[in-house]
Formats: C-alpha cells, structure tokens, sequence
C-alpha cells in the first residue's frame, strides 16, 4: 500500500538502512567505550569497532590501506581539511588552486577563505551539461598550482565528471588531487586503484548511514602527503584530526559502504530504471520539460527538470506529498537561481522552474507512478495560469514581442 509522504530527495539525505540501525545499536547501549581508552576492554571494543568501519569504507573505494581513512565529522569537514590542510602545508612551494564552478558550496566557500590568506584560485568553467574539460585543468595549470579539486559527481544535476583522466593529468604534473564524491560513493563504482586520486571526501548519511559521520581518504603511498590539521587536541586520527571518535556513527557509517559495495550492481540498475520511468513519464505527458545534466553520464538516482511557464517554488507547494527540492540543500534558503545551473547556461527564468528529484534505495514503481501524476496535475494546474503558456500554444514568439517597461 502507498504511504504518503513519499521522499525523494535523496541527494540532501538518505533514509537510516534498518541494517545500519541494526549494527549500531550495540555502540550506543552497552558497547560505549570510547575508542581512545586503551587500557580496558570498553576501549578495546570500541577501538575494533573502528578499525572494522575502516576496512568497510577502503574497501568501497578500493583503498590501498584502511590506514588511509581518516574519520571526520561529515564531507564539508572533509572538504575543508583537505583544500585547508594541504594550501596550509604547501604554501611555501606555490599558492594556486584549481577547482570548478559547480562544486559544492563546502569547496567554493572554503577556495573564497583561502583567496582572503593569500591564495589565488582558478574556478573552470563547464559545458552545458556540467562537465569540466580535463584541458581545461590541464592549461590552467602553473608553475604555482599545489591543488586541483573537481567533483566525481553533482548534486544538483547529477553529472559524473572526468576524475581518471584528471588524476593522470595530476599527477603527471606532481600536483595533489582532491575529489569531493559524496555523491558518487555508494552509486557508482569508485576504485582508487585505477584512479589517481590524492585525497576523497565522502559522508555517512548520503548513503543510507547516519548524520554527523565522514571522512577523507588521504594517499599514503610515496610521495609523502602533509595535511595541517584544523582541529588540534590529542592527535587522534594520526594527528590529522583531534577528536573524541563518533563510534556508533563509524560503525552505521561502515555498515552502510558494506552494503552499498554488496549491493551495487543491482541497485545502479534498479534506480536507473525508476529514474528512467520517472522522467519518461513526464516528458511523455508534459510539453516544455527539459533535461539538466548529462543525459548518460549522471548517477542513477538524480532527475533535475525544468518545467517552462512554472515557477519552481509555486511547484513544490503543490506537490505536499512529496519531498523534492529546486536544488542542493545547502543553497536551498537563497532566492538566487541555482549557480549550478547558470554555470551550464541555463537561463535565470528557466532555472526558476526546476525540480530535483533523487530516486533511492527505498522508493518504489508504485511511487514512482504517483509522483508522475502528481507533477502532471500541477504543472498542468499552474500553467493553465499562466498567460505566458497561453501565448505559446498560440503560436506566439516570445523573443519576438517587445516588453513595455512600464
């Protein structure tokens, strides 16, 4: 039976797996210890239960070590160490930084803090499907370049970009690579191995693990990496962050990249599938819809529309039963338009009317099919409003008409 309301905002948070629940709750009654204790078996425990999340979260990624996770509080913590920790670290060999425009706000906010110390910062631009051409990090490159950071994937539109050709042009330049894939871990395969990635944000609760747990997978293979910490004392975490460790939060955190990493390949089909079904449904019964992102090279789940002759928030008040977003969670309070989609070239007015909708581990067909006709009855709804739609169907040119200012 249907349950209303049906989430499907999955790239802001994902729902608690029941699994991850499962394997947490010893950590958070009798198994208290914390991990830092080492002379009794509270600490002990606790400390096993770590290094077990450890391992679970290499081995989706494909870590050489399990060494190489550092725990965090979240990805923007992540983001932070790694632009701060390395521009802080490296500074006296050069002070340039590249990124790209569509990145999330944790890396754009932290890239603005580090032009304020001195800093100066390359922002790329990206084609209208939001990806950024790895010549285009390639020329950007100087002699003063100590940082590249590009995205493995968007939250707003979903696109995965070019991270192994990036990593190889990196490193053939010696400079250190960042890669933000919150959005990637747990949705795509991700093997750091076959890919030259120096440094990786990732976040507990963006697949199916709890809030307030991250981490940043920092290369120790040679040559050496130094990362200045942010958070000074006790030198946990090999004294790259400070800290008491959340250790029923590794554990759900583990957890849910054991399950992801078991359960890839049928879930990227399933929500492939459901996605597909979403967007076909809506593009089959709805006129002037158009596709954000790539249409391939997206991960599964994501969906962002722009419904012409609708304004985005007037559609998300229509649609109570059922939780999308206009775009990233972190930008959803500003009234601008998305700068994620202005920087592929969508324009203010259409950028205004679009929907993200992120399909996930727990939706269904069934939801699915009433979220189809849930958006039809008001984007239908609000258009018949609209004189602007009215104008079209009549065969009328917009750009034709001339405006009067007053």
């Amino acid at each position: 039976m249907l349950k209303l309301p049906i989430y499907m905002d999955n790239n802001a948070t994902t729902p608690l797996d029941p699994r991850v629940l499962n394997a947490m709750m010893p950590y958070l009654t009798e198994s208290f210890g914390n991990a830092a204790s080492r002379t009794h078996s509270f600490g002990w425990v606790a400390e096993a239960a770590v290094e077990k999340g450890r391992e679970q979260i290499a081995q989706l990624i494909n870590a050489s070590s399990p060494d190489e996770i550092i725990f965090t509080s979240g990805a923007t913590e992540s983001d932070n160490l790694a632009l701060k920790g390395v521009a802080w670290s490296y500074k006296s060999k050069g002070n340039h930084i590249i990124t790209q425009k569509t990145e999330h706000k944790a890396i754009l906010d932290s890239c603005k803090y580090l032009q304020k110390e001195g800093f100066e910062v390359t922002y790329l631009d990206v084609d209208k499907y939001g990806v950024v051409d790895p010549e285009s990090v390639r020329a950007a490159i100087t002699d003063k370049t100590i940082l590249i950071s590009i995205m493995y994937a968007n939250s707003e539109i979903g696109t995965i970009q070019p991270i192994p050709q990036i990593g190889e042009i990196a490193r053939e330049k010696g400079i250190l690579f960042h890669c933000d894939a919150v959005q990637a871990a747990g949705k795509i395969p991700i093997d750091l191995q076959s890919t030259l990635v120096d440094l990786m944000s990732l976040s507990g609760h963006k697949l199916y693990g709890p809030k307030g747990v991250g981490a940043l997978y920092v290369r120790k293979k040679k040559p050496f990496l130094k990362l200045t910490p942010l958070i000074h004392g006790g030198g946990h975490e090999k004294g790259k962050r400070s800290g008491t460790l959340n250790v029923p939060g590794i554990v759900g955190f583990g957890e849910a990249c054991e399950l992801a990493h078991r359960e890839l390949p049928e879930e990227m089909k399933r929500l492939t599938h459901l996605r597909d079904k979403l967007r076909e449904g809506l593009m089959a019964k709805l006129d002037y819809v158009h596709l954000n992102g790539h249409p391939e090279k997206r991960i599964p789940g994501s969906l962002n529309l722009s419904f012409e002759f609708v304004e985005g928030e007037s559609l998300l008040m229509g649609l109570k039963d059922v939780a999308v977003s206009s775009g990233s969670a972190c930008t959803s309070a500003s009234l601008e338009p998305s700068y994620v989609l202005t920087a592929i070239g969508v324009g203010p007015e259409l950028a205004h009317t679009s929907i993200r909708f992120c399909v996930g581990r727990f939706n269904t067909a069934e939801e699915v099919d009433f979220v189809i006709e849930a958006v039809v009855k008001h984007v239908t709804r609000l258009r018949e409003l609209s004189p602007l739609y009215e104008m079209v169907l009549e065969g009328i040119d917009l750009n034709s008409i001339k405006w009067s200012a007053s």
